[in-house]
């Protein structure tokens, strides 16, 4: 699934290509794009025609487009990319794409918005807006480091209190959103902790540096374009970002640390990789049971 970086840049793109303009009509096909709009694809596709698209939001992995009519935000068209999911801005007499499941069409003519998923796990749901402009649905989750409502202090303090891993602690939506697998192992990397540390065990600023490492990390990645391991994922453009180049920790099992030339390891942790340096990032001692 892409992660905070990798949805940004869509957000980015929607907000140059989409916000703006009035949705003529909207198409969905398939039975699984709409299968979180519960009236159906018919139902969906009513609802959104006619609105004017007034912001690109995002919030930790989520996207969403706010519809408004006469200037009044009304709902969120939240796009779930899932594993393969792609927002393109595409010419309308462009071949439609193997794997088309939606497509807006706008007031001022070219270009249109397509939604192509390969492996169908991604699509759109529509949802009613909290006083905060959030998709009710996703009300749970955390702000995330970029976010003006986000607050490390806070999140530092429930970090700590907690016995779980560390690398749990940092990818728990609802402790901070948008830190996935990879910017995870990038920041403890960076932070020279191991993610199965007990977030009980560290200090504050220790905790405040992994995540001050995840923000940064994550700021570097969005300037390459994120980190694209596969080649479903693109911006809405078609275009691949390349951070993976720029990677010290993750995907790098036996390459040199790029800190003491230890090769990294390769480790499993909730039921994923995990890539740490042994030399750097030593793991924690088992503690023994009285």
């Amino acid at each position: 699934m892409p992660e905070l970086p990798e949805v940004e840049v869509v957000r980015r793109g929607l907000a140059d290509h989409v916000v703006g303009r009035r949705i003529t009509s909207a198409s969905f096909t398939g039975a699984r794009v709409a299968r979180r709009h519960v009236p159906g694809p018919d139902d969906l596709a009513e609802r959104v025609t006619g609105l004017d698209v007034t912001q690109a939001r995002r919030r930790g992995k989520y996207l969403w487009l706010v519809l408004s009519q006469d200037g009044h935000p009304v709902h969120g068209l939240i796009a779930h990319l899932g594993m393969s999911g792609q927002l393109l801005v595409e010419a309308a007499e462009a071949p439609d794409e193997k794997h088309l499941h939606a497509r807006f069409t706008f007031a001022d003519g070219d270009p249109e918005l397509r939604f192509v998923d390969q492996r169908t796990f991604g699509g759109f749901a529509l949802d009613d807006l909290e006083d905060d402009g959030v998709p009710h649905q996703i009300r749970h989750i955390a702000p995330d480091p970029f976010e003006d409502a986000y607050d490390q202090t806070a999140v530092v303090r429930r970090i700590k209190t907690s016995d779980s891993a560390i690398k749990r602690m940092i990818l728990h939506q609802g402790v901070v959103s948008g830190i996935g697998n990879i910017y995870a192992d990038e920041a403890l990397w960076r932070a020279g902790i191991h993610g199965e540390r007990p977030s009980s065990s560290l200090t504050k600023p220790a905790i405040s540096r992994v995540l001050d490492h995840a923000r940064e990390v994550m700021a570097a990645a969005l300037s390459q374009g994120g980190t694209s391991f596969d080649a479903l994922y693109v911006n809405v453009n078609g275009a691949s970002g390349y951070f993976d180049r720029s990677l010290h920790a993750y995907g790098q099992e036996g390459e040199p640390c790029a800190r003491c030339g230890t090769p990294i390891r390769r480790e499993h942790f909730m039921n994923r990789s995990s890539f740490s340096c042994p030399a750097c990032q030593p793991r924690p001692r088992l503690r023994r049971s009285a």
